[in-house]
């Protein structure tokens, strides 16, 4: 692994285990956590964290970026635990456009998540999702193939800008009512490979449960880098698995 690579990926795992002592995706108070950053911090130290990634949801109306990465800095003072600074930005468009903060400048990596399945008439959420499917407008292998599609295009996207993680891949598959049979290995190939080009690494989301295990081990058969990522809303969450580590 080149010292360029190192530097992109900081906290991964090898591709023979992961590193439960780093949490690559946690959130606080600035946007959709509860607690703040301090509190955060002081959790991944009692959960003997080395490195942790604040991912907090941002978009084009986010005006907190700035305290936000000068609250990281001053809490990366008064730790010896490896503090990076990210946002979770969403995919909007099926050619992977992102809804992109304003400034990126402070941020050190983009975590691309595809919370709605961005359609031609615009983003539809796991329960339209599922209402499209029992009206019989969209089918299961559709589904899938937007979705990853979506995900291939945005990290794409993303990846001009800053190093870039995926965020609880396919989800929306299990929120939509779908089992991740749908997903071909042809489709799967296709998201290692555009991990690959890219240089992304893929979070293993202990909240969301995702990717399924038999995706996880897709993946890394294919050499894509995988990450351990609580996605914790609240500080006791940090660091903390268990599905994680059944994968």
């Amino acid at each position: 692994m080149s010292a360029e690579r190192e530097s992109v990926i900081g906290v991964v795992s090898t591709l023979d285990a992961l590193d439960l002592s780093t949490d690559a995706h946690v959130h606080t108070g600035f946007a959709t956590g509860r607690d703040a950053v301090g509190v955060v911090v002081s959790a991944a130290d009692r959960a003997g964290l080395t490195a942790i990634t604040f991912a907090d949801q941002a978009g084009p109306d986010s005006t907190w970026l700035p305290a936000y990465a000068d609250s990281v800095r001053r809490a990366q003072r008064r730790t010896e635990i490896r503090l990076r600074l990210a946002a979770e930005v969403e995919v909007v468009r099926p050619d992977g456009w992102l809804a992109l903060p304003a400034d990126l400048n402070h941020l050190e990596v983009v975590s691309v998540a595809v919370s709605s399945l961005p359609l031609p008439a615009g983003p539809a959420g796991p329960r339209e999702v599922r209402a499209m499917l029992v009206a019989g407008e969209l089918t299961a292998d559709q589904v899938a193939e937007a979705l990853v599609s979506a995900s291939v295009h945005g990290i794409g996207r993303a990846s001009r800008y800053a190093p870039t993680q995926l965020a609880r891949p396919l989800s929306l598959l299990a929120q939509a009512g779908l089992d991740d049979a749908v997903l071909s290995q042809d489709l799967i190939g296709a998201l290692a490979a555009a991990c690959r080009q890219t240089g992304t690494v893929v979070e293993i989301s202990e909240a969301w449960r995702s990717p399924s295990p038999r995706v996880v081990a897709l993946l890394r058969a294919a050499e894509v880098v995988l990450v351990p990522a609580s996605d914790a809303r609240y500080a006791t969450e940090v660091g903390q698995w268990q599905y994680v580590r059944r994968v």
